[in-house]
């Protein structure tokens, strides 16, 4: 693209934002029914259209078909029946009541929307990450620009042209492009940000909000450590884990990152691990091209970074074991185990976002903890135990966006549970009532009666009386 057409698309751009933005003002008095019938249009779309989504993802990194069904479009269908039903309840006023020092006053806090916002989906999960989020911003009164990713052309394209049939320009639009087209969005002044990607780019678009000041949530990703003690169920860990880590490939932002396994039952555990990852994922031993439940890496990027992360591991001493063939002709990478890591291997700088798994084992609950704090905070805890001083132990002396206890990546479909990371895996929530509040403004609202009031108490002159009362009010109110 040449100068003259980028200022082109740049000043378009501009044009359509600016229609939104003058929109929102009329979207902050609509009634909720008219919210709900586009929540109700979009369901209907995504129902009839159900065999063109599965195979754009698909086309884009062979995920299987029935894998597109449970983790791209039942998570999305979810999100709009849950908000439907319960949008009405979450946009109601909630009234205050008065502590004593407010007597005479009424509070409620109203949910405004917050307006125009952005949303900027990655890679992963290419309808779920863009269509969740999106129906928290509509359910809440907002219209929106949704930016997908580039790097699953097949699926972005179905999103434009969803949003295009679904929504007209005044409610939703898809900008398609890369970083810079990304670049152009975020120095747009926008009401919200809603990011979902790595934590590295996370901290770009921050910046780039703090020149608007505009709000954000970010989706991040990190680390996540899975825990497996002595009093675990092994045959339950090994199958949600080998479920939870590689289906889609292991490009899951909350999958294991890593197991720190008790010593006592590592090699019963690993054996265990490897024999469900067969089942779940391989034909005749190992995993390979002709699985139909296995999904590939999303881009040849993709691909040699892991690879590299395996090498330098391996380089530095650690074993690997791995559970079928690769082939970099088709991003295809199967199960990799890696154990006798070394402490500065690069795979314990960086969220592995892939089929490699690295396993340490532990002696004490606190040596444990001491791992998991020494890395930044992860958006996902996971602890296989029965035992509940272990569970508790975890729970009270680490931080995480979310934890599960004999589970694992289910936490993320749980409609009444926020989801959202801590610090460097995220910042704010979403899904169901607070995917609805992240993009919401939460109004306090006062009323004072008319006459006397308790406030006229600490008016000027400041007295003698006034310092009597203040006194009272520091020590008992």
């Amino acid at each position: 693209m040449g100068p003259e057409t980028a200022n082109l698309a740049e000043k378009s751009l501009k044009s359509r934002f600016q229609r939104l933005k003058a929109t929102s003002l009329r979207l902050r008095n609509e009634p909720l029914s008219e919210r709900k019938a586009r929540l109700r249009k979009l369901e209907s779309w995504i129902h009839s259209h159900r065999d063109r989504i599965r195979q754009s993802i698909h086309d884009d990194y062979k995920k299987p078909l029935l894998e597109v069904d449970t983790s791209e479009i039942y998570p999305v269908l979810a999100e709009l029946r849950h908000a439907l039903r319960h949008l009405e309840e979450w946009a109601r006023p909630v009234k205050i009541d008065a502590t004593l020092t407010f007597v005479g006053t009424r509070s409620e806090i109203r949910y405004e929307p917050k307006g125009t916002c952005l949303i900027i989906a990655p890679w992963n999960f290419p309808f779920n990450l863009c269509l969740g989020p999106l129906v928290s911003c509509l359910a809440a009164g907002n219209n929106a620009i949704v930016k997908p990713s580039e790097l699953t052309p097949h699926t972005s394209a179905l999103v434009r042209e969803l949003v295009a049939e679904v929504f007209s320009e005044d409610i939703a639009i898809v900008v398609e492009g890369g970083v810079e087209v990304s670049q152009q969005l975020l120095e747009l002044p926008f009401d919200h940000i809603f990011f979902t990607g790595s934590t590295a780019v996370g901290k770009l678009v921050m910046q780039a909000a703090g020149k608007n000041l505009s709000s954000v949530t970010l989706e991040l990703g990190g680390k996540s450590p899975t825990l497996i003690d002595r009093t675990a169920n092994l045959n339950d860990a090994a199958k949600r884990i080998a479920f939870g880590k590689f289906f889609n490939n292991g490009q899951t932002c909350i999958a294991p990152d890593y197991l720190l396994v008790e010593k006592t039952v590592h090699d019963r555990f690993v054996g265990l691990l490897k024999e469900e990852v067969l089942k779940l994922f391989g034909e005749s031993g190992s995993v390979s091209e002709q699985s139909a439940s296995y999904a590939r890496l999303a881009t040849t990027r993709q691909y040699h970074r892991i690879s590299e992360l395996v090498e330098d591991a391996l380089q530095r001493g650690a074993h690997a074991e791995r559970l079928g063939t690769f082939n970099e002709k088709v991003n295809f990478m199967a199960p990799v185990f890696l154990t006798e890591i070394s402490p500065d291997a690069r795979i314990w700088e960086e969220e592995i976002f892939g089929p490699v798994l690295p396993i340490e084992t532990f002696e004490s609950v606190g040596e444990a903890v001491e791992i998991i704090n020494n890395r930044p905070k992860p958006l996902a805890l996971y602890i296989f135990s029965h035992d509940k001083g272990f569970q508790e132990h975890l729970l009270r002396h680490t931080s995480s966006g979310t934890a599960c206890i004999n589970e694992c990546v289910l936490q993320f479909t749980h409609p009444n549970l926020p989801f959202g990371g801590v610090n460097q895996s995220g910042i704010g929530k979403s899904h169901g009532q607070y995917g609805f509040l992240a993009f919401s403004n939460e109004k306090p609202i006062l009323r004072q009666k008319s006459g006397w009031a308790t406030p006229y108490l600490l008016y000027p002159p400041y007295t003698n009386r006034m310092k009597k009362i203040v006194d009272l009010l520091l020590k008992w109110f």
